[in-house]
C-alpha cells in the first residue's frame, strides 16, 4: 500500500502492554519487516530483576546497544518496519531508576550522554504507537504470562514507570506524530492494526485511535 512504503512504526507502551502482539499483526497486516524487543537473550536481564541496584546500568547500556544497532538496521535496510519498543523509550526506564534510587546518578548522567550522542545518528521513526496501559493492568498481565525473571515486578515500580510514559509520550509527540491506543477498546490486534493504519492515513495523531463504529 502507497501509504505505508518506507514507513517506520514505532510500538511503545509498558511491559507486559501487548506490543510484540501488536508488532506481529502490523507486520502481517502491512506486509512489513518486524523487528522485537532484545528479550530472550538479554543476559543481563535476570540479573536486573535479581537485584536492580547494582545492575541498572549495564543492563540499560545493554538494551541501549542493542536498540541502537536495530534501530540503524531499520535505517540501513530502507524497507517498512515495525519495531517493538523504540530506542527512546530506553530513557524512561533509565530516569525511573535514577529518581527511585535504583541507578547511581553519576551512572544516570553518563547514560544520557551517550543518549544524546547517539541521537544524533539516528533517524525518527515516522509514527509512534502508544498503547496506554494502566500499571494495574500491566502488573495482572505480567502475572499472567508468568515469565519467571518478571515476578518481582512491583505495582509501585510499575506506577512510577507509567508517570515516566505519561511524561515521554508528551514530549515526544512534539517531534514525532503519536498514535495512543487503549487496547482494552479492540477485539483484536489484527482490528487494532486496521484502525492504526487508518489512523495514520488520515494523520489522526495526538488523540486516542478509535474502532470504525465508534464515535469520535
Amino acid at each position: 500500500m502507497a501509504d505505508v512504503e518506507r514507513m517506520f512504526i514505532g510500538i511503545a507502551g509498558m511491559i507486559g502492554a501487548g506490543k510484540s502482539t501488536l508488532a506481529t499483526s502490523l507486520g502481517k497486516h502491512l506486509g512489513i519487516d518486524v523487528y522485537y524487543e532484545p528479550v530472550e537473550d538479554n543476559e543481563y536481564l535476570e540479573d536486573f530483576y535479581r537485584d536492580t541496584p547494582r545492575y541498572a546500568f549495564a543492563t540499560q547500556i545493554y538494551l541501549l546497544n542493542k536498540r541502537f544497532a536495530q534501530h540503524q538496521e531499520i535505517i540501513w535496510r530502507g524497507r517498512s518496519a515495525v519495531q517493538d519498543r523504540t530506542i527512546y523509550e530506553d530513557s524512561i526506564f533509565a530516569k525511573m531508576l535514577a529518581t527511585t534510587g535504583l541507578m547511581d546518578e553519576r551512572d544516570y548522567r553518563t547514560y544520557i550522554e551517550l543518549f544524546r550522542n547517539m541521537s544524533n545518528f539516528m533517524c525518527k521513526p515516522n509514527v509512534i504507537v502508544y498503547l496506554d496501559v494502566s500499571p494495574e493492568k500491566s502488573l495482572e498481565r505480567i502475572r499472567s504470562r508468568a515469565r519467571g525473571m518478571e515476578t518481582g515486578i512491583s505495582l509501585e515500580y510499575l506506577r512510577a514507570l507509567y508517570r515516566g510514559y505519561e511524561e515521554f509520550i508528551g514530549d515526544v509527540s512534539r517531534v514525532i506524530p503519536v498514535i495512543s491506543v487503549d487496547y482494552d477498546r479492540f477485539a483484536t490486534a489484527e482490528e487494532m492494526a486496521s484502525v492504526i493504519e487508518k489512523n495514520f492515513q488520515e494523520h489522526s495523531f495526538l488523540k486516542q485511535a478509535v474502532r470504525f463504529d465508534a464515535p469520535i
